[in-house]
């Protein structure tokens, strides 16, 4: 894996910090409730106002958005995202057409995996009360658009499928910062694709997946896969 991403996990939820020559790139921000503990781990890392660059987010749902309005007012940082997202994050972070499982994709695991996620979202924002602050992205990203310009040797993929806006980082060296498109949920990976899109991955030269949810993974253990 990569040494210049660091993977914050928080309760499952997964963000990751790229340090930079020159400062730093958030992609993803993990829900209002973890905002402690975000800006904690940040902190850890020595990402403050003055050299975090940018953040990107994979997709509008809260649990990756969550924390991007307040960390823009707090670290003067801009916000970077697809525009096919960008109208639930006016909204409230959840409020979207919502795609159809995977068929190879064990149900019963899926949905206690959901009900896991609902029941923490639901607590765990009751109890620390912590609204989804709505928030416009300064930057709209498009497919093929480069990072250089922000000291990341990156190039952003258009990956609809788990959501209408889903975008992927892909690194120079291989690696595939992916959002919800995989997930590894109990040690299988949970694919959000659009039909082909998985296909043109594979000839990409992929070396590790970092996943929203779940511990990165080699792409080579989903080579076989149709």
């Amino acid at each position: 894996m990569s040494p210049e991403i660091k993977t914050i996990s928080l309760d499952g939820t997964n963000c990751y910090l790229v340090q930079l020559e020159d400062g730093y790139i958030l992609i993803d921000t993990t829900f209002p409730f973890q905002r402690g503990e975000l800006e904690a781990a940040l902190q850890k890392e020595g990402c403050q106002p003055g050299n975090f660059n940018l953040i990107v987010a994979t997709h509008g749902d809260i649990d990756h958005t969550g924390n991007c309005a307040y960390l823009r007012e707090e670290y003067a940082v801009r916000i970077a995202m697809h525009a096919g997202d960008t109208e639930m994050c006016l909204k409230d972070g959840i409020t979207r057409e919502r795609g159809k499982l995977p068929e190879d994709f064990p149900r019963l695991l899926m949905v206690l995996w959901l009900l896991k996620g609902l029941w923490r979202f639901t607590i765990r924002q009751a109890l620390l009360g912590k609204p989804f602050e709505p928030f416009e992205p300064d930057l709209l990203l498009e497919e093929g658009q480069s990072l250089a310009e922000y000291g990341f040797d990156a190039t952003i993929l258009y990956t609809p499928g788990h959501s209408q806006g889903s975008i992927s980082i892909l690194t120079a060296a291989g690696d595939l910062i992916c959002g919800d498109m995989f997930n590894n949920v109990g040690g299988r990976i949970l694919i959000s694709a659009e039909e082909g899109g998985f296909e043109r991955l594979k000839a990409l030269g992929i070396k590790t997946v970092y996943p929203g949810h779940g511990e990165p993974f080699l792409m080579e253990q989903l080579t076989n896969r149709g």
